[in-house]
């Protein structure tokens, strides 16, 4: 598996559009982060307020160019407007692994099909071009709604990490671990997936 850090990747179908997440996007992103902040609510690392979502998008492209992370920003190509972002992190190349996640949306575009062409177009490029053979997402076990979505894409959960992580509350929250193994995809889940989004 390999991931050409330098290469700006776009991903795209006739709903929606990936981009490299780059220093331009902050105006959009910014809007989400003073009018939406409990889009963050279950994440670990929260971006409510201008102050918080400058140095989430400093942090993300820093990622990026130490080679640990890679995040997109997500274009609703209906409105043409910034939806939101998700991004691929703890890569394993020698294990042909990575996690899918950082995923957040503004209010207007949940429920709308998009985060299904999204990880239709994700999955397909991690396993068929980018040679991954096992894909992992987590989320906090009080994120129902998340996790009946990453289910409905195919998905399956393996367990829960307990006591996983630290919220910016100062609590600590349970991490639900789902994965989709490249045999997966290639014997159903994709094609089930693809006609998902055909029926948005």
């Amino acid at each position: 598996m390999h991931i050409d850090f330098l290469a700006d990747y776009i991903l795209e179908d006739e709903r929606v559009r990936l981009e490299p997440l780059r220093q331009q996007h902050l105006a959009g992103m910014l809007s989400f982060a003073l009018n939406e902040p409990d889009l963050w609510q279950y994440s670990p690392r929260s971006a409510a307020g201008s102050t918080a979502m400058e140095q989430y998008l400093s942090d993300a492209l820093l990622a990026r160019a130490s080679q640990t992370q890679y995040a997109f920003a997500v274009t609703d190509k209906r409105s043409g407007t910034l939806a939101g972002s998700t991004r691929f992190y703890d890569i394993h190349p020698e294990h042909h692994t990575l996690l899918l996640g950082y995923t957040w949306y503004g209010k207007a575009y949940q429920g709308t099909g998009l985060n299904t062409h999204c990880k239709y177009l994700l999955l397909r490029f991690a396993f068929e071009e980018l040679g991954a053979l096992r894909v992992e997402l987590m989320a906090d076990v009080r994120n129902l709604r998340s996790i009946a979505a990453m289910k409905k894409t195919g998905f399956v959960q393996e367990g829960i990490l307990r006591s996983h992580m630290c919220m910016p509350d100062g609590t600590r929250c349970d991490s639900a671990v789902l994965s989709m193994l490249k045999s997966e995809w290639q014997s159903g889940a994709g094609s089930r997936l693809e006609e998902q989004c055909y029926q948005h």
